[in-house]
């Protein structure tokens, strides 16, 4: 109830300064802050609401439209989530995806039932009906299912607008109500043209005026951490991370002197990374910057630790203790300051009470331990990293820091599968180089969302001048990828992945076997822990 009642505040708190707004409600999706991330993309403002926000709630917030977002449960089941089913009485426009649209069916005495044949992957779709959400669209197009329930029956007053082989109900529309729905996901990159689709609703559909921005946002962000610090002093994460880059500097441009930024050396850092960043926030950004180096103490709290989230758990409650005796060193500080993005939220728990399911913890969210004696600043927790980049050249840093390809809160210990010792942290450190180094020499680092290499807890037999080998393999993994919520291999000129190669067998001595990742997010991670 507690939660609840503060994120009803947050939501009234927001409104307060944004004046046309998209509201999603979050049936338990992976996908909820993507439809919210798409939208914004069409500079218009969203926010995501528990699937159980009041109807009254809902009329107080007053929404140009609202989405019904996919989810993991079958609407049929008896502990399934559903919405105040007077929604679908109030005149504004409102869109179901997949989950969304079969609670939207029955919602209105249509049926559901369980697939004959699953539908995962690309499908082709055909349009039979060119209404407003088809807009400006071809006849056949790709898209995305994710799907093991289908609308058998439709309801009154609904009509089929368009099909895939396996689906003859792929989406639907009221015939007098402004009310879509929508069996694919349009908010994936693997829907061909679900940004035109997400368009027309938000645009032709709900008719909202396209002028929101990321300055804006910047101005608004800077007045709520205002807001909360009064007079308190802030304590910052700083990792030299795009993430924790951009927060120090849109918390110091609201609070100033009140920011002290802390850099911990957790000993799972990539090679020579701790010297860059005291160099360059020091002597080039001026910030307070207390150097905390803890790497023994971290290594220790891992021996013997293969569990993926037992070793986030670790490092989190660690780095929130190392933290706590750098406070007493710098001075005490009422709040804590953390890079949380999105997909961290998302794929931890979701924000706004909804069923997500845990994919997995992350440093900035499952890892805090339940006596944290911080309270938390996160002024990056509803934006993906493209628009955290975004943000970043609203406040001025350069594109060296803005460009850098992200790096996990964990560090080096979820790049090595299994134990984390330190004999395979340098192993791992000095391939990571390699790569990295190959991948600027191309020119190509920019173009690749993430390349890193990972240490594989498996040894296999080589022969190196005429000698018999058993030593470690590498894993190159580097994908694209627009927020991290989807992401595909990159594909490598095989040139170069075979002069990487050579360079890690050459050159990182304890490794013989280098291979490469082709696999996608999903049904992958990015990371392999």
């Amino acid at each position: 109830m507690q939660l609840e009642e503060k994120s009803k505040q947050k939501i009234m708190d927001t409104y307060e300064l944004e004046k046309e707004f998209i509201a999603i409600l979050d049936f338990g999706s992976q996908y909820s802050q993507l439809i919210a991330r798409r939208i914004r993309e069409m500079n218009v403002f969203s926010i995501i609401l528990p699937f159980s926000t009041s109807l009254d709630e809902i009329q107080k917030l007053n929404p140009m439209g609202i989405i019904l977002s996919g989810g993991p449960s079958s609407v049929y089941s008896e502990n399934a989530p559903h919405p105040d089913p007077e929604i679908f009485n109030l005149d504004i426009p409102i869109l179901g995806i997949c989950y969304g649209m079969q609670l939207m069916m029955i919602h209105h005495q249509g049926t559901v039932a369980k697939c004959k044949k699953s539908e995962f992957g690309h499908s082709e779709m055909m349009i039979q009906d060119k209404s407003l959400i088809f807009d400006n669209i071809e006849s056949s197009t790709i898209v995305w299912m994710s799907h093991g329930d289908q609308v058998t029956e439709l309801p009154p007053n609904f009509q089929v607008i368009s099909r895939t082989d396996n689906a003859e109900i792929a989406a639907v529309k009221h015939k007098t109500q402004k009310h879509y729905a929508l069996q694919f996901h349009p908010e994936v990159s693997h829907t061909k043209n679900g940004n035109q689709m997400i368009n027309n609703f938000v645009s032709l559909v709900c008719e909202c005026k396209q002028n929101w921005s990321m300055k804006d946002f910047a101005t608004s962000m800077k007045e709520k951490i205002k807001k909360q610090v009064g007079n308190e002093k802030v304590i910052c994460g700083l990792s030299g991370g795009v993430d924790s880059c951009v927060a120090a500097k849109i918390i110091h441009d609201a609070v100033g002197d009140k920011l002290t930024c802390i850099f911990v050396n957790n000993g799972l850092l990539r090679k020579g990374e701790a010297e860059k960043v005291i160099s360059s926030f020091r002597d080039n950004f001026k910030f307070k910057l207390h150097y905390a180096n803890h790497e023994e103490e971290f290594l220790v709290a891992l021996t013997g630790v293969i569990d993926p989230e037992e070793k986030r758990k670790i490092i989190g409650e660690k780095f929130i203790r190392v933290f706590e005796k750098a406070t007493r060193e710098v001075g005490d500080a009422k709040f804590l300051a953390q890079g949380t993005l999105y997909p961290d939220v998302i794929e931890s728990i979701s924000p706004t009470g909804g069923p997500s399911a845990t994919i997995k913890s992350h440093h900035n969210v499952g890892g805090l331990p339940s006596d944290l004696s911080f309270e938390l600043v996160e002024p990056l927790k509803d934006l993906f990293k493209d628009e955290v980049r975004h943000l970043g050249r609203e406040l001025g840093l350069s594109e060296d820091i803005l460009m850098r390809q992200p790096f996990p809160g964990p560090g080096l210990a979820i790049r090595i599968i299994g134990e984390v010792t330190t004999e395979r942290l340098e192993v791992l450190r000095n391939a990571d180089v390699v790569v990295i180094e190959e991948v600027k020499k191309a020119g190509i680092y920019r173009d690749i969302w993430q390349s890193f290499a990972v240490l594989l807890p498996v040894k296999s037999v080589g022969v190196m001048g005429d000698e018999r080998t058993y030593e470690y393999t590498i894993a190159i993994r580097a994908v694209n990828s627009f927020d991290g919520m989807t992401a595909d291999w990159f594909r490598f000129d095989p040139d170069l992945l075979g002069m990487i190669s050579n360079r890690i067998i050459n050159e990182v001595q304890g490794v013989n076997r280098v291979v490469y990742d082709i696999s996608s997010k999903p049904p992958s991670t990015i990371e392999w822990e």
